[in-house]
């Protein structure tokens, strides 16, 4: 029996442009309800206890929740699921007996399953879990940067991720991450420790739908992910100024899709005085989205820390050239396909940009180099989790 836990989830539906870690807690439901392995899920209820969920709510909430993040808040869908995830989260008051029950009479041995960060600092909640159940406990780790980059990260948030990995030295039966650059910056952490767990590398899926491109005039270029310090988009503002007093009218649009993080209300007055060619789409569904990606010349994803490169993944799955980071996860998840960058080099960047946004032999390069990458897929990603699991039980 598997008990995978979806608090994260649970706290998103206010969010119609879902982030990289919402995708993989849904991509791990989705797995669960579609598979023929035994699960319930779960989440920490507010007295700070992990209950159960009921089956049949749960399911629909996944659905509904899915449904969201493809089409977009459509006929009074956000507040419905609002209203679901809240019945849900009540009834987990209740379901710390019903949980430990369903985990200790389940056949073979009952693994308790985290693919988020959510409620890893509260390590208390899932000693109890275990000790009353005798699961074996299972998490993925998606980076360490809060630990790396300090500077990068909200105030709290480097003490808050190192009670999270503090819980993984002390309960922790095997963990996953998303790319060996992660494993490489976890094992470094827990090199001290006595006992190591398992780690297993498992590059994460896409599943973006499959649409035709959007009627947008071209060109433009797009950036996905939230707007953060440690995605740099200062680097890409500063470029763009610099565009428009050299190119005028004929200058690229660049397109911000994704929502305002720790650091991205320093970029307010940039984003005024550059209106009609940067453009901030904070509110884009996964089909909108995917459209508006395979009409651009190129991505751009000018990260100073990255623990997996899922916009990279996407856009190269999508047809669409890479200007991205020099940095290990991103060259995991791009292959020899990207033209990888320095974060810092801003006439290198300039150069790119100015030769993507043509048909030049630079970007002809980079796609015929395209043709024979292929993308990471879920059904992978599982069948490694899978077997650590056998492993565990």
């Amino acid at each position: 029996m598997i008990a995978l836990d979806l608090s994260r989830l649970l706290s998103r539906t206010r969010c119609t442009t879902p982030t990289g870690i919402d995708r993989v807690e849904l991509a791990y439901a989705r797995h669960l309800i579609g598979g023929s392995a035994p699960y319930c899920f779960a989440a920490r209820n507010p007295l700070g206890r992990i209950g159960l969920l009921p089956a049949a709510l749960s399911r629909q909430f996944v659905a509904g929740l899915g449904a969201l993040w493809r089409d977009g808040a459509v006929s009074g869908r956000q507040q419905r699921l609002a209203t679901l995830a809240w019945r849900l989260r009540l009834a987990t008051v209740f379901g710390e007996r019903a949980l430990h029950d369903t985990l200790r009479d389940s056949v073979g041995g009952p693994v308790y399953l985290s693919v988020s960060h959510q409620n890893l600092d509260r390590a208390l909640s899932i000693a109890r879990l275990k000790a009353a159940t005798g699961a074996r406990f299972l998490c993925l780790i998606h980076d360490l940067i809060p630990l790396e980059f300090p500077d990068l990260t909200r105030p709290g948030q480097t003490r808050r991720h190192q009670r999270r990995i503090e819980t993984v030295a002390a309960l922790a039966d095997a963990v996953i991450t998303n790319s060996a650059a992660t494993r490489d910056a976890l094992l470094e952490r827990l090199r001290t420790e006595p006992q190591q767990p398992p780690v297993a590398v498992a590059p994460l899926g896409i599943d973006l739908p499959d649409v035709p491109t959007l009627a947008e005039e071209p060109p433009y270029f797009v950036c996905i992910g939230t707007i953060e310090a440690r995605k740099n988009h200062r680097l890409l503002l500063d470029l763009w100024r610099r565009l428009a007093v050299e190119l005028g009218d004929p200058t690229p649009r660049l397109i911000l899709i994704g929502q305002r993080g720790f650091g991205g209300e320093r970029i307010a007055d940039a984003l005024q005085t550059l209106r009609g060619r940067v453009i901030e789409r904070a509110d884009l569904s996964d089909t909108a989205m995917a459209a508006l990606l395979r009409g651009a010349r190129a991505l751009l994803l000018p990260s100073l820390a990255e623990g997996f490169g899922l916009p990279v993944v996407e856009a190269l799955a999508s047809g669409v050239p890479v200007l991205c980071s020099d940095l290990p996860a991103l060259r995991e998840s791009g292959g020899n396909v990207p033209d990888y960058l320095d974060p810092l080099d801003t006439e290198a960047w300039h150069r790119a940009v100015l030769d993507y946004a043509s048909e030049s032999p630079r970007r002809q390069a980079q796609l015929d180099h395209l043709k024979r990458w292929r993308p990471p897929c879920w059904a992978t990603h599982f069948a490694i989790v899978e077997r650590l699991i056998d492993e565990l039980c």
